[in-house]
């Protein structure tokens, strides 16, 4: 923002909020001037802050923001959100605008202010945990389910139509159509708000904090601000997606990694450092490929090819970085260097098929490719196309980390002086180091011969993704039919006998519902009547004993 002339800055508020907010903003700052009215401006605003007290349905809002893209084209759009929101970060990611914030301090806004300006882009959305959603309301009834359900239904029905209306050139017949069935949803909504209103004011008693409560934070409030979602991109361009992306995992790598998976992972075995360490490391690497592959655009060979050839050197100079380059351990009576002699040791060359293609992490890094999100394609710097990379290249940095460590465990069977500088302190006993390699081998047979035939003959493909401190498993449906046609003879025969349990399983319903139906008729028409019958005869003879007596 170091230009010679001030950067005006449209306002968008609440009177009060605009005031307050405009002298705090130019008092921090002397290179902004802020305007709350759009007759007030000079020239073309560099930038439109717009806070948001009250956010209901994000068709509204996106209708608004494309008019403001439209009106103040190509001037960048800031929104600022309220702290307690019942809208799902997902949600408000498909907002179309540079800046995201919720509930920000001074100090945030000016960054994001000076990112914009800049040309970046930031998101800076609260932990899901902070907000008052379906997920709080302990306990949850029947009627306030069936009122989240409808209403988020309703809401995500509206946006979808309200966007065609305001951006396809349909005919008038069309048209008529769809507005007629936008007024059918909010009666709908207004029903069931009318309904159901006791239920929502009971549950939703709090409301949320105004923008001008929660936009200036007092400083002991500052460490407890948790932002699940932190986008910051310097650059909108594939150069900043990665260093985003880059700087993200970092944060993630440097605490504990917890494995949250529910299934055993090799990297476990390693010691908390030495997994650090190999993390690193293998980030590291691939921020040096990437930028070897972008020189390397213009020649014969393709990136794909290239980052095939270079996985052997990218997983030897990772066991070097993380076994340390000069450090000497003992193997019987001598000193060995360690990173040669393991090495030497390990077999580095394996391939893992749940790996997707390469180019679908590669191009959006090196050519800045568009992205595509559950059937849209997206640019690389749009927060939902950042995320899906950011899950492909924490799934490559788990399973490739995962294929070394297998190694160093091997290693470690042969070599009992390395367990204690590489295992974690159980696995230095041989008898846990063989129960724990065991256990991962019978594990990976068992994925191998049964769950990967199912994943692919159901298209999905298992992701393992970097988040909170935490290895989490992720499916993904995607097309996997020409993996299905390349398996073996015995997955192959576990995809035909889901195949055929999917064939037989109506007819084994309808046969047993069949029998059910007869068993009814059995019981109720023969069984029972006779019963009845014979009941009768015993009741009339005692009758008449009775009678004689």
């Amino acid at each position: 923002m170091a230009n010679s002339t001030p950067n005006q800055i449209l306002l968008l508020a609440s009177d009060l909020l605009a005031e307050s907010l405009a002298i705090e903003l130019t008092r921090t700052n002397t290179e902004l001037i802020v305007y709350a009215k759009p007759d007030e401006l000079t020239k073309h605003p560099s930038l439109i802050i717009w806070s948001i007290e009250n956010l209901e349905a994000l068709s509204s809002i996106q209708i608004e923001l494309q008019r403001l893209h439209k009106n103040w084209e190509p001037t960048s759009v800031l929104l600022l959100l309220p702290d307690n929101i019942r809208i799902a970060a997902s949600e408000l990611l498909l907002l179309e605008c540079a800046g995201l914030l919720q509930a920000p301090d001074i100090k945030t806004l000016n960054e994001a202010i000076k990112t914009i300006l800049e040309g970046g882009r930031i998101v800076r959305l609260k932990d899901t945990s902070n907000s008052i959603g379906v997920s709080q309301l302990v306990p949850i009834g029947l009627g306030e389910w069936l009122l989240a359900s409808a209403l988020q239904q309703i809401n995500s029905d509206l946006t979808k139509l309200e966007r065609i209306v305001s951006r396809a050139k349909q005919t008038r017949l069309f048209l008529i159509v769809v507005n007629g069935r936008i007024r059918e949803l909010k009666s709908a909504r207004s029903l069931i708000l009318w309904l159901w209103g006791p239920v929502r004011s009971k549950n939703y008693s709090k409301t949320p904090s105004s923008n001008s409560d929660r936009l200036v934070i007092n400083k002991s409030e500052l460490s407890s601000i948790r932002y699940g979602t932190d986008i910051t991109l310097k650059e909108r361009n594939s150069v900043g997606v990665w260093n985003a992306i880059q700087e993200r995992l970092k944060q993630v790598i440097e605490g504990e990694v917890n494995n949250s998976t529910g299934s055993l992972l090799a990297i476990e075995a390693l010691n908390s450092t030495r997994r650090r360490d190999l993390m690193n490391a293998l980030l590291n690497q691939l921020d040096q490929v990437v930028m070897r592959l972008r020189t390397n655009l213009n020649s014969e060979r393709s990136g794909e090819s290239l980052w095939k050839d270079l996985q052997l050197e990218i997983r030897q100079q990772s066991l070097r970085i993380m076994a340390g380059n000069y450090l000497q351990i003992p193997r019987g009576d001598e000193l060995n260097p360690l990173s040669e002699q393991l090495i030497e040791l390990t077999e580095l060359l394996q391939v893992d098929e749940e790996l997707p293609e390469p180019k679908r992490m590669l191009d959006p890094l090196l050519s800045d490719k568009p992205v595509l999100v559950e059937g849209q394609l997206l640019p690389s710097d749009d927060p939902r196309a950042l995320i899906h990379l950011e899950i492909f290249i924490s799934n490559w940095l788990v399973r490739t980390a995962e294929l070394i460590s297998s190694e160093v465990l091997e290693a470690c069977a042969e070599w009992p002086e390395l367990r204690r500088y590489m295992l974690s302190e159980h696995l230095i006993s041989t008898r846990e180091l063989e129960r724990y390699r065991n256990q991962l081998n019978s594990q990976v047979r068992w994925q191998n011969l049964i769950e990967r035939p199912i994943r692919l003959y159901e298209s999905k493909r298992l992701f393992y993704k970097l988040s909170q401190g935490k290895i989490e498993p992720l499916t993904i449906t995607e097309t996997r039919d020409d993996e299905l046609r390349d398996l073996g003879w015995w997955q192959q025969q576990v995809a035909l006998l889901i195949e055929a349990r999917d064939a037989l399983a109506p007819q084994v319903q309808s046969l047993v519902k069949r029998i059910g139906d007869l068993m009814v008729v059995l019981l109720t028409q023969v069984i029972g009547r006779a019963i009845g019958l014979i009941g009768r005869g015993i009741a009339q003879g005692m009758g008449r004993s009775l009678g004689r007596g």
